[in-house]
């Protein structure tokens, strides 16, 4: 029974065939290049899905910068700071002021109208200052009238009492302070909450404890606020502020939230988040928004707000010194009334500084201050909840566009495209911002764009390196400098899988090698065979040629290949004239010193045939060990003209085929030959001169004199034939004296006593 032999089945060839393409494409640069793409455009992505701390700065800082291009616009709002500053400390002691003073601030703020009084200041103790107090320290002591003392002290108000109803009389916002310290303290609920979609304790996160104000102060005031600064914010530029707190069962406003709800006598605020109706539920609990009265504010996911920062004003600010001066009532109603007022400090040593984006230092309680009124301005920057996807995926677009332009146009044109991504992006980033008041990043993705720049045209340029360093082992023995030098700007050229080129084709071979040999030692033959092979290999490369094997005593080359050759079949034939120049001088010199030795027949001659057409060339070997050749009908032609050189006892033979692609070359039809394996006989042509000598007058009467000779012979008329013979062989050349004797012989025409020897 006859076995199968798979490989033979057209369906299994064909996934051979495609199995050992794949695997050249895999091990090819631009896999590599590919490769190196993909790796980097992951680890960017992963790096950007985690994006750690230097990152996120990175991120931060150019949102930065772009407030401060376009700050938030200056209007004036109704919002200004009470300030505890340098001039207040100077007039009324040091802090911390008896409560007694903080209550005839809180009454006055409310004399001269403020909407609603926010502290930015958390009275979590007692007054140390409160005659209470002071009544239970003198207890023990042993002073005269001890008793009186402490029954007067103990008559007199207490001073957090005085504070309390003062803040009960005044709309009065009180802050506190979450901390991640667990402790038992909370502080008061006073705003009511509606949540629409997600509830907000399901997704901020809760804290575990808080440093508040004293029950009594939290009872009396009209909403309580947390002061917090966002933890997102770790290099001390305050770029966020938390809108809403938890701890896990209640929900608690920012300090700037109650303030603009009691100025508004609203008795809650308004929460949405994913699932409400209208809002896709993204399958990732968020919050979008909140509503605190009439002014409707975006949120991150966890509750908080950017902060959109305008320069700081000094008008913006009132000193406690000038609130408290009875001589500035008129000045001081003109400056308070109806407005929200917040009271903090900028005293230095209180420690309240804060820097923020637009790189200005201010109290802290600045910052409440401009997040109320971009609220009450309406004016926001956010991050959408779709930015990071968008981020990413722009990394994946830009990075693949520039590695995608760097296999295709080359490095110099990727590295402008990588700039106008650069730029591109940058200039979409501001675009969004300035317009639609919106944070996308364009630093990742134009330093990953970068980054995947980098990391593909090193891994070009590596491979380049590696094909420049093959080309050169591969061809430098057998190309000219040129070539290779082309070759190593363009590698691709050499396909070494094969390829079909238009070729011209030489072989050369020594006539009567066989006796020579003999007559030397095998140390003699290899002198002979490199001083005759060297200088005719030097021919072949000056004119662009690639060689293509050394045969023994023979020469095969092609032109055109690897790299593109212009009219290579002239360069070929141009070749052959300069191998027939260095022979005659080698044996006019004796190079091989066989005229020094007695040799009978000192002169060595050889044969060239040239031929031109399309042939396949490439690779015919393995990927380690090759040999780059050309083959086809075109190689077969070229090896049997130059046999056929003998024949017709000339040195340079080349086909029709060559005449008619160098027509500018003196050239002169030989005759016809029948070729193994062709229905016509092939027209060869004996080539007897370069350009310069097909120009001249001589060769145009020796060609005229050859036309006349040829068609004599062609109608067989010897006498016609005698006249033409005689003139040809006068006027051509030296090397040409054997094809007149050949073409003598055709009608027996006697040859002359003398002939010059075909060289």
């Amino acid at each position: 029974m006859r076995r199968l032999n798979p490989s033979a089945h057209p369906v299994w060839s064909a996934l051979l065939r495609g199995r050992v393409r794949l695997r050249r494409w895999a091990r090819s640069k631009s896999m590599r290049a590919v490769a190196a793409a993909l790796v980097t455009l992951i680890a960017l992505t992963a790096l950007r899905t985690y994006d750690p701390r230097l990152v996120n700065e990175t991120k931060e800082r150019a949102f930065d910068a772009y407030q401060r291009l376009s700050p938030r616009p200056y209007t004036d709002l109704p919002v200004r700071i009470v300030d505890i500053d340098e001039a207040s400390i100077a007039a009324f002691g040091q802090w911390p002021w008896p409560r007694t003073r903080l209550a005839a601030l809180t009454k006055r703020l409310g004399e001269l109208g403020a909407g609603v009084v926010a502290y930015d200041i958390i009275f979590s103790e007692p007054d140390r200052t409160t005659p209470g107090r002071l009544a239970t320290e003198l207890g023990d002591a042993d002073l005269p009238d001890r008793d009186l003392t402490v029954a007067l002290l103990k008559s007199l108000p207490d001073h957090d009492s005085s504070f309390a109803q003062a803040i009960r009389k005044t709309p009065t916002v009180l802050g506190f302070a979450a901390i991640r310290t667990a402790n038992a303290t909370r502080p008061s609920v006073k705003a009511g909450l509606a949540a629409v979609g997600v509830t907000p304790t399901a997704v901020l996160p809760p804290f575990r404890g808080a440093i508040s104000n004293l029950p009594l102060l939290d009872e009396a005031a009209a909403g309580v606020g947390a002061i917090n600064l966002s933890a997102r914010d770790r290099s001390g530029v305050v770029r966020r502020l938390p809108m809403l707190m938890s701890d896990g069962a209640r929900v608690y406003p920012s300090l700037a939230i109650e303030a603009l709800r009691v100025v508004q006598n609203q008795k809650g605020i308004v929460v949405r988040g994913t699932g409400a109706s209208g809002d896709a539920d993204t399958g990732r609990a968020a919050l979008v928004d909140m509503r605190v009265g009439q002014f409707k504010l975006p949120l991150t996911h966890d509750g908080e707000a950017w902060v959109y920062f305008n320069r700081d004003r000094p008008d913006h600010y009132v000193s406690v010194k000038d609130v408290l001066d009875p001589a500035k009532d008129a000045e001081m109603r003109d400056r308070l009334e109806g407005m929200i007022v917040l009271v903090g400090t900028s005293a230095a040593g209180l420690l309240d500084a804060r820097a923020t984006a637009l790189g200005q230092v201010v109290p802290g309680v600045a910052i409440q201050a401009q997040m109320i009124e971009q609220i009450i301005a309406q004016d926001f920057i956010e991050r959408p909840d779709w930015a990071d996807g968008f981020e990413i995926v722009l990394t994946l677009l830009f990075g693949s566009l520039v590695a995608g332009l760097l296999l295709i146009a080359g490095a110099r044109f990727s590295l402008i495209a990588c700039g106008v991504v650069f730029l591109g992006a940058i200039g979409g980033s501001w675009i969004a911002f300035s317009h639609f008041r919106l944070l996308i990043d364009p630093v990742f993705p134009s330093l990953a764009t970068l980054a995947t720049y980098v990391a593909v045209e090193r891994v070009l340029h590596m491979a380049s390196d590696r094909e420049k360093k093959f080309a050169r082992q591969a061809f430098g023995q057998y190309l000219a400098p040129e070539l290779l030098a082309k070759l190593e700007q363009a590698p691709d050229a050499m396909r070494l899988g094969g390829e079909t080129r238009d070729l011209s084709v030489m072989f050369m071979d020594v006539r009567g090698f066989t006796p020579i040999s003999e007559t030397l030692s095998a140390t003699e033959l290899v002198d002979f065979i490199n001083t005759l092979l060297s200088p005719l290999s030097d021919a072949i490369q000056e004119e662009l040629g690639t060689i293509d094997k050394y045969i023994g005593d023979s020469i095969m080359a092609f032109w055109n290949a690897p790299v593109d050759v212009p009219e290579h079949a002239a360069r070929a034939c141009r070749a052959a004239l300069k191998m027939r120049a260095v022979v005659e001088q080698l044996n006019d010199s004796d190079a091989f010193g066989f005229a020094a030795r007695g040799v009978a027949d000192p002169v060595v001659r050889i044969g060239v045939g040239v031929n031109t057409g399309a042939a396949c060339v490439g690779n015919m070997g393995s990927a380690k060990r090759f040999n780059y050749s050309a083959m086809g009908d075109v190689v077969n032609v070229a090896a049997r003209i130059e046999s056929a050189s003998k024949n017709f006892s000339t040195d340079l033979l080349v086909s029709e085929d060559v005449a008619r692609a160098a027509p500018g070359l003196a050239l002169l039809e030989a005759g016809e030959i029948m070729l193994k394996g062709k229905s016509k006989p092939t027209r060869l042509y004996a080539l007897a001169g370069d350009e310069a000598f097909a120009a001249t007058p001589e060769f145009a009467e020796l060609q005229r004199r050859h036309r006349e000779l040829l068609e004599a012979l062609a109608a067989g008329d010897a006498t016609a034939a005698a006249a033409p013979l005689a003139a040809c062989r006068a006027a051509a050349p030296r090397a040409l004296a054997g094809l007149y004797d050949h073409l003598a012989e055709r009608v027996a025409l006697p040859a002359p006593a003398t002939l010059h020897p075909a060289t």
